[in-house]
């Protein structure tokens, strides 16, 4: 039988069953808390002067964490934001384990009351549409890898789709019917998004006559396209792009900041944000209300609808003023 006090284990078990087939986690995320164990263990083993393999779960005190979390900020300069990440990768192996091993509900009390640190949220960068269709016309689109990666730029565009999501798409998640794209997102969770007529112009361009179990993207040697290939792509035409707009040079574009850009200028067009949220694939409201709350466009139309009206020696009280009133209530 298992010894349920060793952390070995616990770690296996929390790592290949427990976000996997329980929480059905993305792989960036579940990544994500291999790397906090990777760069955990070695440092309790040297804390404790003990080897991993005899590592006990109780172990890992709160002392201990919290040791390891300010290491991580001074010692390897992660920003604190990183070091929350890496705290609500501890969070969870604690609840996996405190859910499963009585004995251990007191440990994982102790470790979940670690608390995150605050942080100032950063403004989202995004690109003005000018700056859109610089980069959009940056492909030399007479050249197979010109085209290849023009159609690309635009599909990230026009489904806000993530450097992940283009590079997994599949000839068969396109819907040439209903004028649509089927994507599969953060934990296979699926949404489909309309496509313009020339998005959809161009992937009929660039699949050729492939199967429908193939990648849409590839790369110039006929291999799906990694995310990482793709973030490479954007920052290269970004390069170029920026001798004919110069204000691009002052933005770090990345695939991310394009799934910005198609939320703030669906914002701009009049989009709910609820039908925003759908698009982009997040769970919660609140992910999406900080386009609303960063787009300064957005907020200066808001504006404009409640300006008083100076020509008159007497202002109005706000309860006379319909449009205001009509403006409150859409709040």
């Amino acid at each position: 039988m298992t010894d349920k006090t060793m952390l070995g284990p616990w770690v296996r078990r929390f790592l290949l069953e427990y976000l996997v087939k329980e929480r059905n986690l993305a792989i960036n995320t579940r990544a994500s808390y291999r790397d906090m164990l990777v760069l955990l263990l070695p440092y309790a083993s040297a804390y404790l002067k003990r080897p991993v393999d005899r590592l006990a779960v109780t172990d890992l005190s709160p002392e201990l964490l919290r040791e390891f979390l300010t290491n991580l900020e001074q010692n390897r300069h992660c920003s604190a934001l990183t070091r929350n990440q890496r705290l609500g990768g501890l969070h969870a192996l604690a609840q996996f384990v405190g859910e499963s091993s009585p004995e251990h509900v007191e440990w994982c009390a102790q470790v979940r009351l670690i608390p995150f640190k605050k942080t100032v949220q950063t403004c989202i960068t995004y690109l003005d549409k000018p700056e859109m269709d610089a980069l959009l016309a940056t492909p030399d689109r007479s050249t197979p890898q010109g085209q290849r990666d023009y159609t690309l730029l635009l599909f990230l565009y026009n489904a806000g789709a993530r450097a992940s999501e283009a590079a997994e798409l599949k000839i068969k998640d396109i819907d040439w019917y209903a004028r649509s794209v089927r994507i599969t997102g953060k934990g296979n969770k699926q949404r489909t998004c309309p496509l313009w007529p020339i998005t959809l112009e161009q992937l009929q361009r660039a699949i050729a006559q492939r199967g429908l179990e193939q990648c849409v993207f590839l790369n110039r040697n006929g291999q799906p396209i990694t995310r990482f290939g793709i973030h490479t792509l954007v920052e290269r035409h970004t390069l170029t792009a920026t001798t004919k707009m110069p204000s691009l040079s002052l933005k770090r574009v990345s695939p991310h900041v394009i799934r910005h850009t198609t939320a703030t200028h669906l914002l701009r067009a009049g989009v709910d944000i609820n039908t925003i949220r759908v698009w982009l694939g997040h769970v919660s409201l609140n992910t999406t209300n900080i386009y609303a709350e960063t787009d300064l466009e957005t907020k200066a139309r808001a504006l404009d609808t409640c300006t008083p009206n100076t020509g008159s020696s007497k202002t109005k009280s706000w309860r006379d003023q319909p449009d205001l009133m009509e403006f409150l209530r859409g709040l």
